[in-house]
């Protein structure tokens, strides 16, 4: 029996070529964690000071999209905190029971974010509508005026965040709040030139429904991709069916079978299985050729194979025998030909 984990370290032009390569361990594209940490903070400085005026102006002008637009810079200073404290824990190394270190608290952090966005998309969606319906009186100059400085900040902002890497789900928490803040100043902006220039006052109101769209569509996209990881599902593009049928396609392999695929954060795809290689093969050759090809058709860096050769039953008959799993998991992956329809032995499971 041979038991490996390897890990194969992706090149520039890898990540290039792949959108899932590049990115281990949560950090590609040459951006250290140093200067996501810079520009997050840079983004931060920003948001608060800008708030706080937002806030003043917002209940002066009586305007629900300024104190929707100030309600969310709120969470985006919230947002972008959660980001940089989820950078300083998942960069602690691996220590005690933490095998992996703390790297899904980014994954955690990813989620408040997106949980929050859906919270507040929620809210403004409650008040726009009692607004459509009775509409107060907004002062359409302060909002003009206040939205236009808040599409330059919040320009600064998301040009900073996009600098940083976004492969990380915690990065794009932070950037999908800013960037949403940027849509609202910008119907904030039209909605206060509307009640400026015609008195009609539930632009407002139409100005905060439509934030409030955007608001859900990306907190849902946080909240599914982060749930993703941790349900431990195989990473969004890869297809552990198709990568079961080509390592079993190998030469000299008999059977795979127990293959999960999992991301143990966003860009650190991680992969597990059990292969059995011919009677007299070699099976250092084989997990080698197995693990060539799970980093450079796939990205995947991070490679535990368990290599055994297979007894003559397996041979003959394409099924795994007691012996090497008393609890196999997941489908039967055989060379083509073998088996048109691979059989699920016990329950299926992905890690």
């Amino acid at each position: 029996m041979n038991t490996r984990s390897h890990e194969v370290p992706a090149s520039a032009d890898d990540a290039e070529r792949d959108p899932h390569r590049g990115h281990g361990h949560g950090h590609g594209h040459g951006i250290g964690a140093e200067a996501d940490r810079r520009l997050l903070s840079g983004a931060l400085i920003l948001i608060v000071g800008f708030m706080a005026v937002e806030v003043v102006i917002g209940v002066i002008a009586r305007s629900l999209a300024l104190v929707t637009d100030a309600g969310h810079m709120l969470t985006d200073a919230v947002a972008i905190v959660f980001a940089l404290i989820a950078m300083r824990i998942a960069a602690r190394p691996p220590r005690g029971g933490f095998t992996y270190g703390l790297k899904r608290a980014e994954i955690i952090s990813a989620q408040v974010n997106g949980i929050t966005l859906l919270l507040l998309a929620a809210y403004f969606v409650f008040e726009g509508v009692r607004r459509l319906i009775v509409p107060p009186e907004v002062e359409g100059a302060y909002v003009v005026a206040t939205g236009l400085a808040g599409i330059v900040v919040n320009l600064a902002a998301t040009w900073l965040l996009n600098r940083a890497d976004r492969s990380s789900l915690n990065v794009e928490g932070a950037f999908q709040h800013i960037l949403n803040d940027l849509y609202a100043f910008i119907a904030t902006t039209v909605a206060g030139a509307v009640v400026w220039l015609t008195g009609w006052g539930r632009a407002d109101a139409v100005a905060a429904l439509v934030v409030a769209a955007l608001m859900l569509k990306a907190g849902w996209a946080l909240v599914r991709d982060s749930g993703r990881i941790f349900m431990e599902a195989a990473p969004a593009g890869l297809n552990p069916a198709e990568i079961g049928r080509r390592t079993a396609a190998l030469d000299h392999v008999a059977e795979v079978h127990d293959l999960h695929v999992w991301e143990v954060t966003s860009g650190y795809a991680a992969m597990s299985a059990h292969i059995l290689v011919a009677p007299g093969s070699d099976c250092h050759t084989v997990r080698q050729a197995a693990e060539k090809l799970m980093h450079d058709e796939y990205g995947i860096g991070h490679t535990t194979l368990q290599v055994d050769h297979a007894a003559p039953p397996v041979i003959e008959l394409g099924r795994a025998r007691a012996g090497h799993c008393a609890d196999p998991h997941g489908p039967v992956h055989l060379p083509a030909g073998e088996d048109d329809a691979p059989e699920e032995t016990g329950a299926t499971s992905r890690r």
